[in-house]
């Protein structure tokens, strides 16, 4: 495939057999967008943050919608797997360990890090997905982690972009393919707030300090 390499920041901790947080910004970020918010999350971890090689109307994205809440899946399939390759080959060049990625991504980078659950499920240590949706459809039966990975998944009550019944149907798809989920509901919209960073960063010190 004719794969593209990405913009990314990388801020190494300095310690071989630490985690990195590979961070996915929303619709018109960018790879220096969640650095702030990554570092409420804890300390100890390699920092990437990586630009989407899509535009909308000048918006970066990590790959294209057909409208609002509609997803190309086809370019959902190509983006993922361009990602992928390009962080395998990332891992050797920055040195750190690419089976210790752990995902944090907001909004449509939420939705491209779900869709590397589902494609490579094994290769994500754990993700946290601020407002996601479900990136692919028809996946039910076709993908399965040995794993366990924990996965963190936080949705807005008043978000008109993300319908909750489909949230926990996503939810439910993960933990019935080994993923180990935990979700939280939120009394806000599509925005972050405080709740979700506190929620996040005490879900990361169970898990992964």
């Amino acid at each position: 495939m004719d794969f593209g390499p990405m913009n990314y920041e990388y801020q190494p901790v300095g310690n071989a057999a630490a985690y990195t947080l590979l961070l996915l910004h929303g619709t018109g970020g960018d790879e220096h967008d969640l650095f702030p918010l990554a570092g409420k999350l804890g300390k100890g971890f390699n920092l990437l943050g990586l630009r989407g090689n899509v535009e909308e109307y000048g918006m970066p994205r990590f790959f294209r919608r057909l409208g609002m809440g509609v997803f190309d899946e086809a370019d959902v399939h190509f983006r993922t797997h361009e990602m992928v390759h390009f962080l395998e080959k990332l891992s050797g060049t920055e040195g750190f360990d690419i089976n210790k990625m752990i995902a944090v991504g907001y909004s449509n980078g939420a939705n491209i890090a779900g869709a590397a659950l589902i494609l490579y499920p094994e290769l994500l240590a754990g993700a946290v997905l601020f407002r996601p949706m479900q990136p692919l459809s028809g996946i039910e039966e076709s993908f399965e982690t040995q794993r366990q990975q924990p996965v963190f998944m936080s949705s807005g009550t008043q978000d008109g972009t993300v319908n909750p019944a489909a949230t926990a149907a996503y939810a439910a798809l993960l933990s019935g393919n080994g993923f180990k989920v935990d979700t939280y509901d939120i009394n806000t919209g599509h925005n972050l707030v405080q709740q979700d960073i506190t929620l996040a960063a005490a879900w990361m010190k169970t898990h992964f300090q």
